[in-house]
């Protein structure tokens, strides 16, 4: 892309991210506890399909298959020792769906650990091992690093600390508030900004979490802590209920009902949207219709 994610963020640009990974695959024969990241190796039609769907319904920016991709979090994975070489394909197959029409967002999930004292992880061992994640997804040509679905603040920086020793692409850093407004270890959406914005980041947000509504006040939350970065938000389709024959989580937010979130959240000061889990690239679309006329 000639125009970088800074640049039109920068230029007034309002961008639209993609919609859910894990959840669309599992609607195409992702079986049930299998980690989204091995089929970067044993199904990339799969995953380039859903990528190029997103890039055909508007999405100017889309992201790797890499939530799952460091080392710590693919132990029990096949995979656990090709973890560099997952990510380096993982951007291959994003670049190939986005060609000249979309921005690659390398994606980088929790490691699956907690952090000490609340778990057994070393701070060192978390920041080596987002290094490593964050290296790999650069040297396949992201334009921009997203360390996504986060819940504790310390975890997060490491991500940051690990990404900014190695890499130098834009940060965006988003939280997952599946506590109503707070994390599962009840950070809010104002100690977020406080922390990130004396670090080395473009954006902050939220994405996954729970209701559109709880969304609209965290991006609410966001913009009046006044950061000076910008705003990221791609919630989940709703709350899931679950399909009592086959254990399915089926999601209710219709794509007209997310394009009309998307307006609400972009006049609050969202300048980044898309979608969650349950997000398919017919909400994308309806997303891409609201915000961009």
């Amino acid at each position: 892309m000639t125009n970088s994610f800074l640049t039109r963020l920068q230029a007034g640009e309002v961008l639209v991210a993609d919609g859910a990974t894990g959840t669309n695959l599992q609607l195409v024969g992702l079986p049930p506890g299998t980690a989204p990241e091995e089929w970067v190796f044993d199904q990339p039609d799969r995953i380039l399909a859903l990528q190029r769907s997103f890039v055909e319904a508007g999405s100017d920016l889309i992201l790797t298959c890499t939530f799952g991709g460091t080392r710590l979090r693919l132990k029990e994975s096949q995979y656990a020792n090709r973890a560099a070489e997952l990510n380096r394909r993982a951007v291959e197959l994003a670049r190939e769906a986005a060609g000249d029409r979309a921005l690659v967002g390398g994606s980088i999930g929790p490691t699956g650990q907690l952090l000490k004292p609340f778990g057994p992880l070393e701070y060192p061992a978390a920041v080596a091992a987002y290094a490593e994640q964050a290296q790999a997804l650069s040297e396949g040509g992201v334009d921009v690093l997203v360390i996504e679905t986060h819940f504790a603040l310390e975890e997060a920086q490491a991500a940051v600390e690990g990404a900014r020793q190695v890499t130098t692409p834009p940060l965006v850093v988003s939280f997952a508030y599946d506590r109503g407004l707070r994390t599962m270890m009840g950070v809010k959406p104002t100690q977020v900004a406080e922390k990130f914005k004396a670090l080395d980041v473009a954006a902050i947000g939220a994405n996954c979490g729970t209701t559109l509504e709880n969304m609209e006040k965290i991006v609410q939350e966001y913009a009046a802590a006044n950061s000076g970065l910008f705003i990221w938000a791609k919630p989940n389709a709703g709350l899931p209920t679950v399909e009592a024959a086959t254990g399915r989580s089926v999601y209710h937010v219709t794509p007209e009902q997310m394009g009309e979130f998307a307006k609400r959240i972009v006049a609050l000061g969202a300048r980044i949207v898309g979608g969650c889990c349950g997000s398919s690239p017919a909400h994308v679309k309806a997303i891409a219709q609201a915000v961009k006329g």
